[in-house]
C-alpha cells in the first residue's frame, strides 16, 4: 500500500482497504476527514493497480445516499475540503465505531449461495430448497459479520453474538435500521431498473449515543447491484447477475487466483470495465 497523502492541516491516523482518516491538527477541531484512494479491495485483499476515479465515484455515491436519507443520522458535517482531496473526501464526525458489518441481503448470490449449495442456509439461516444463483430471497436477510483487524477475514456472526458484542437493544437497532435502509434503497433502485442485491452498512455512536451511519453509504464497494432486466431475461448467472459494482473483479481473481500468496495483479482491461461499470451505476441511480 503507498504512503498516505500529506495534506496542510491534517495528520494521518489510519488507513483501511480503502480509505484513509486524517486528523485535524487543530486542537478544537474534532472533526475527521474521510479520503476515499482509488484502492480496490476483494477476498480482504487491496488489489494493484486501483481503478482510476474510484475514489471520486465513492465519494460522489455516498453523498448522494447520504442526502436522499437524510432522516438517518450519519456521520457528514459540515465543512471545507482540502483542496488536495477535493472530490474524494468527506468531513465527518469522530464516532465510536461498532465491531459489526450490517450485512443485508436481499438475494442468493456470493458467499450466500456457496453456504446455500452446502447446507441449504445463508449465515445459518435455514432458506427453501430449490432456490438458484441470483434468486429474490422471501425477506431481507440481516447477515452480520465481525470487523476484522486489518489483514484478516472478516468473520459471519450469529445475531446472539451481535448482542454480545454490543447488547440487546442496540443489536436490534443495528439490526432494524440496516432493514429499513436497504429497503427504501432498494426500492429507489428498482424504479431506476436496478436491483440492489445485498449491502453493508458500518455505523458509529457519537458522544450522545446517537446511531450514525458512516464510511459509506451503498456504493459500488459496499454493494451488489444488478441490471433488473437483465436478471429476468438471463440465461446464465452471468447474464442474470449483470453487475454495476466490483464484482468484474471478484470474478476475474477467482478464476485466475487460488487464494495463495499474494494476488496476482488486474489486467488493463478489467481496470477499465470496473472504472466504465462504476460511472453507469452513478447515472443509473441519478437519472
Amino acid at each position: 500500500m503507498t504512503s498516505p497523502l500529506q495534506i496542510p492541516g491534517w495528520r494521518h491516523i489510519y488507513s483501511g482497504k480503502v480509505r484513509d482518516l486524517y486528523a485535524s491538527e487543530d486542537a478544537g477541531d474534532t472533526r475527521i476527514l474521510v479520503v476515499a484512494s482509488d484502492r480496490v479491495s476483494a477476498f480482504d485483499f487491496v488489489l494493484s493497480p486501483g481503478i482510476p476515479q474510484k475514489g471520486e465515484l465513492l465519494t460522489t455515491l455516498s453523498m448522494w445516499w447520504f442526502e436522499k436519507l437524510a432522516d438517518v443520522p450519519n456521520h457528514i458535517v459540515e465543512g471545507d475540503i482540502p483542496q488536495a482531496v477535493a472530490g474524494r473526501a468527506m468531513l465527518a464526525m469522530a464516532l465510536e465505531m461498532l465491531p459489526i458489518e450490517c450485512v443485508v441481503r436481499g438475494y442468493l448470490t456470493g458467499t450466500g449461495w456457496t453456504e446455500y449449495v452446502e447446507s441449504g442456509t445463508v449465515c445459518g439461516i435455514a432458506l427453501p430448497a430449490g432456490l438458484r444463483n441470483g434468486d429474490r430471497l422471501p425477506e431481507p436477510l440481516f447477515t452480520p459479520a465481525y470487523k476484522a483487524p486489518m489483514g484478516e477475514h472478516d468473520e459471519n456472526v450469529t445475531f446472539d453474538r451481535v448482542v454480545e458484542l454490543v447488547g440487546a437493544e442496540r443489536a436490534a437497532q443495528l439490526r432494524d435500521v440496516s432493514l429499513d435502509i436497504y429497503r427504501r434503497a432498494a426500492e429507489y433502485a428498482a424504479e431506476k431498473g436496478l436491483i440492489l442485491a445485498d449491502t453493508k452498512f458500518e455505523f458509529g455512536t457519537d458522544a450522545e449515543g446517537t446511531l450514525r451511519l458512516a464510511d459509506e453509504a451503498l456504493t459500488s464497494d459496499s454493494s451488489r447491484y444488478w441490471d433488473a432486466e437483465s436478471w429476468k431475461t438471463g440465461s446464465t448467472p452471468e447474464e442474470r447477475m449483470a453487475s454495476f459494482d466490483k464484482q468484474i473483479v471478484r470474478d476475474w481473481l477467482a478464476a485466475n487466483w487460488d487464494k495463495q500468496g499474494e494476488p496476482p495483479a488486474l489486467p488493463d482491461e478489467i481496470v477499465k470495465q470496473t472504472a466504465d461499470r462504476y460511472r453507469q451505476l452513478i447515472d443509473r441511480l441519478r437519472g
